[in-house]
């Protein structure tokens, strides 16, 4: 079967912004054009001088597209492009005149799309057996997921005979709408997929060009490659797929590392033993859930009551904790933890994390969260003191903030208006580099330690309990910081 194409999506409000768009569609195999939300557009003028084949949508409202008009003029616009010589047409499954579309191009170049908005239909395998019927060429099914196990339908569909690369000589293109959706954009060999398509944020879950092929490896992920993911909620800006994908690109391995935003817990394990996933980060909100789900754990994660790592071996589970490790490693040398006062703010996975952590080394712990009674249940693993919130001066050495205050902006200090005198600030927090927090750090004469740090220490030990293999030295770091960068342009 041939690799999947990429098919860039692009919009405009004028035939001249669609044209422009279309020839800056970079990494596209072909090019969507979405006449739907031009003004007056003109068919012709959108098609000729064009670099790459396209496939001209007019998408209608009642399917969620912009084109309020009437079907007569919409049948037109299709009609035209046809008329113009666009490679593909893209007319919808319950649109009246698609019969009238298909005769005119006797199938060759017409795509017959569905696309449910409330959940996966259960008669998927009859619909695409009509839609197979009416001679189109391609048949395009969308499906919205509102969970990570919502999307087990299309691999379901996709491994069964109406699937079939031969039937019929006809091809498909199936994907799940929305974020929990986004692993079958990427997928999309293991789906049969004659191509998948990308391009900023025409539809939820879809993701640019660029990021797929550079971060995600697309064009490397073949059927049968191993899977990882990041799991949790959200985890679209995860910049633990550029580290991981990166890692197995250096190695040559057959891997792809996922992005895998699901419900809850019991959603992503039911998603993950259907597509016989091989390991997985897990981040939040799940890391305390996701001890309960593995047969095994080692004894950093048991004493801290959660995981950040799963390792998939045989059809077991085990899980780790290389949160402890990931953030012990960027401490090393510059201070010594014996005896230091150490205060954690937050009382979730990733504060059980530091807490377990720092009594490893012997220093005195204290926790301070907002959640009095959270507080003090991490602070017990440790033998710990709760302390109030925010914490006083005076009373730390090492202030480490694994909360996400820090995330949302210049105001978002948790340590806003109490003066900063020990000797170490660590904020967990990645995105930005500067938090405010460490800005205040700098400026108040503590030593500043950014997330980015911790993220890579913990990263690499992940990357190893996968594959048996370190990643290259600064690897990951270079990976994670190119793909911050990238993340910040796309906001």
């Amino acid at each position: 079967m041939p690799d999947p194409l990429i098919c860039v999506t692009v919009t405009g409000r004028t035939t001249e912004e669609l044209r422009r768009a279309r020839d800056l569609a970079a990494h596209a195999d072909l090019v969507e054009l979405r006449l739907d939300g031009v003004e007056r557009p003109d068919v012709s003028g959108a098609i000729e001088g064009r670099l790459r084949p396209v496939i001209v949508t007019c998408r209608p409202e009642w399917e969620g597209g912009a084109f309020s008009g009437c079907e007569e003029d919409r049948r037109r616009i299709l009609c035209d492009a046809v008329a113009a010589g666009a490679e593909f047409v893209d007319v919808e499954a319950r649109a009246e005149f698609a019969p009238d579309i298909i005769r005119r191009r006797r199938g060759r170049g017409v795509v017959l799309s569905l696309h449910a908005f409330d959940q996966p239909p259960r008669d998927l395998p009859d619909r695409l057996r009509a839609m197979r019927s009416t001679g189109a060429e391609v048949m395009k099914i969308a499906v919205t997921a509102a969970k990570l196990s919502d999307t087990l339908a299309l691999f379901e569909l996709a491994a069964s005979k109406d699937c079939s690369p031969q039937q019929e000589g006809s091809s498909h293109v199936l994907l799940a709408m929305g974020q929990p959706g986004a692993a079958t954009r990427l997928l999309a060999a293991r789906l049969g997929n004659r191509w998948t398509y990308a391009g900023g944020l025409v539809a939820p879950g879809q993701m640019p060009a660029a990021r797929m092929v550079s971060e995600f490896r697309f064009r490397r992920i073949r059927s049968d490659s191993a899977l990882y993911g990041i799991a949790g909620n959200p985890v679209a800006h995860s910049l633990s797929p550029a580290m991981h994908n990166a890692g197995f690109a250096a190695l040559g391995l057959n891997a792809a590392y996922l992005p895998l935003e699901a419900a809850g817990v019991n959603d992503f394990v039911t998603f993950a033993q259907a597509i016989g996933l091989r390991g997985a980060s897990i981040t939040a909100p799940f890391k305390v859930d996701m001890l309960s789900r593995v047969d095994s754990c080692d004894a950093l994660a048991e004493r801290a009551g959660a995981i950040n790592t799963v390792v998939v071996r045989d059809g077991r589970w085990a899980g780790a904790n290389t949160d402890v490790e990931g953030f012990l490693a960027p401490l090393a040398g510059r201070i010594a933890l014996k005896r230091a006062r150490a205060t954690v703010l937050g009382a979730g996975g990733a504060a059980r994390a530091v807490a377990v952590a720092l009594a490893s080394q012997g220093a005195s712990v204290t926790v301070s969260a907002r959640r009095r009674r959270a507080a003090a249940e991490v602070a017990g693993l440790v033998h710990g003191r709760t302390g109030g919130w925010p914490p006083r001066a005076g009373s730390w050495d090492v202030l480490v903030n694994a909360t996400t205050c820090g995330s949302a902006g210049p105001g978002d200090n948790p340590m806003a208006g109490v003066p900063l005198d020990g000797e170490i600030v660590f904020d967990l927090v990645y995105r930005p580099t500067e938090t405010p927090l460490l800005r205040q750090a700098r400026l108040e004469g503590c030593l500043p330690i950014g997330g980015l740090e911790m993220l890579v220490a913990q990263a690499e030990r992940q990357f190893e309990l996968w594959t048996g293999a370190r990643p290259p030295a600064g690897l990951f770091r270079q990976a994670a910081a190119r793909a911050l960068g990238e993340v910040e342009q796309e906001r």
